[in-house]
């Protein structure tokens, strides 16, 4: 029997609350570290129902990446670092924590050779709206995009992968190519413009391509979503890592076709035009971002330097006026001003007089923030392994109307798949127990 040409579509949200501006869409998300999974958990926050497929036993790596934590158990701190010897069920990772928010947890394994889990997946993707995945060779598994559309016409189908799918183009091998974050960096000419000239190409922090990445395939997704409201018709978005880097490039490319210039690492320092480079100050660092005639002019006024000797189209407006002598003596000039002050100190110096400026904030700094804490920029939810209250970064952008929520913390691993197959799917409890043992949800 093929279930899914039997049963009706179950509206969303039936598994969480109403809330936010995509309630009504249901995410299915057969993905891991971290794009695809970060894309799933915007759009969770916005109210769209989430399940976060994993395989039975293993679960997404992203459970177990370091750092790992379980309760205190008597160390006289709610948290502390776990060991190998903790069991996997009384730990988790804090990205996890961070960034599996607001899913549910169902356990299946995807190879869709397997009939019962074949009959599974398919009333699933009858069931969503969206289809997320960075799997990359899908149809190994016996996935393609033609069998679900197929299943559901309407289906937005969100592919992420290092270097692209062939159906778009491209040079197979290299679509073929295994891919994580920082070889999206890499390839992509981001990891090339970053750091100083005179050495190698540096890694941007904090999976920055994976962010990126994810942020572009939400882009995408709810174009096709909505479009699908108003035709019916369903579509592939292909996600690629390194095209998501290329495209943050600004001007890189513009200017290779039109000049032939390559452009190149330059520091901390923005070259075409100044103030603009992190300074060194008596006890750390502060970036001044001075760009147009009037900025300067306040930026200089703020140190006391005389605009009328150092102007403007002369010293600080293009990539000539800064290399110029009189640019490079100017430079010398907000150097020593900036040496003799703290960084706060400038700051504020500068903040009297308008004057974009920035100190590189610590996560301790940013967490005693009276401005973050203002914005409410630290929400506070249950994680779903640990049992205890987090605290966590909330929501990017601020909504008036549709507000986003937490209405659950990180899912255990399978927490949610027997509810999954009985709402979504129609099992009953005795089909339920049927599977158990055969490697399919568990």
């Amino acid at each position: 029997m093929e279930r899914w040409k039997e049963i009706e579509r179950v509206p969303a949200p039936a598994l969480i609350p109403a809330y936010g501006g995509l309630s009504g869409m249901r995410v299915l998300l057969t993905g891991s570290v971290v794009s695809a999974p970060f894309s799933a958990t915007i759009l969770a926050e916005h109210g769209a129902e989430v399940i976060h497929v994993e395989r039975p036993g293993w679960g997404d790596p992203f459970r177990g990446q370091a750092p790992v934590i379980t309760n205190g158990n008597g160390s006289g701190k709610p948290f502390e670092l776990a060991g190998p010897e903790v069991p996997a069920h009384e730990k988790v990772s804090t990205g996890w924590i961070q960034d599996a928010r607001n899913k549910l947890s169902f356990t299946l394994e995807v190879n869709l050779k397997k009939p019962e889990a074949k009959e599974i997946f398919l009333s699933l993707i009858k069931n969503c709206d969206v289809w997320l995945e960075n799997m990359v060779w899908t149809e190994k598994l016996g996935i393609t995009d033609e069998m679900l559309f197929e299943v559901n016409p309407k289906l937005v189908i969100a592919h992420i992968s290092g270097f692209g799918r062939p159906q778009f183009g491209g040079v197979p091998e290299e679509c073929d190519r295994p891919s994580y974050d920082a070889i999206g960096q890499a390839e992509g000419g981001w990891m090339h413009l970053n750091g100083y000239p005179d050495m190698p190409p540096s890694l941007g922090g904090a999976f920055i391509n994976d962010y990126v990445t994810a942020m572009f395939c939400v882009s995408g997704i709810l174009v096709a979503y909505i479009n699908a409201q108003v035709t019916g018709q369903g579509q592939v978005v292909d996600v690629a890592q390194t095209e998501c880097m290329s495209r943050c490039l600004n001007d890189t490319f513009v200017n290779y076709f039109t000049l032939g210039m390559v452009k190149n690492r330059g520091g901390n320092k923005i070259p075409i035009f100044q103030p603009a480079n992190l300074f060194k100050t008596k006890d750390g660092y502060l970036f001044i971002g001075a760009y147009g005639p009037a900025v300067y002019g306040r930026t200089l006024k703020a140190m006391d330097i005389d605009v009328e000797k150092y102007p403007h189209e002369k010293a600080g407006g293009s990539k000539e006026a800064v290399d110029s002598e009189l640019g490079r003596e100017l430079h010398a000039l907000i150097e020593e001003w900036m040496a003799a002050r703290t960084s706060e100190e400038a700051a504020a110096q500068f903040r009297k007089f308008k004057v974009p400026c920035g100190i590189p904030r610590t996560a301790a700094e940013l967490v005693n923030s009276e401005h973050y804490q203002k914005r409410g920029n630290w929400i506070q939810y249950e994680d779903q392994t640990l049992g205890k209250t987090i605290t966590t970064y909330g929501f990017v952008p601020k909504m008036s109307r549709t507000k986003q929520r937490v209405w659950r913390g990180a899912p255990r691993i399978g927490q949610d798949t027997e509810a999954i197959l009985k709402t979504l799917v129609g099992y009953s409890d005795s089909e339920i127990q049927g599977l158990k043992g055969k490697g399919i949800i568990d």
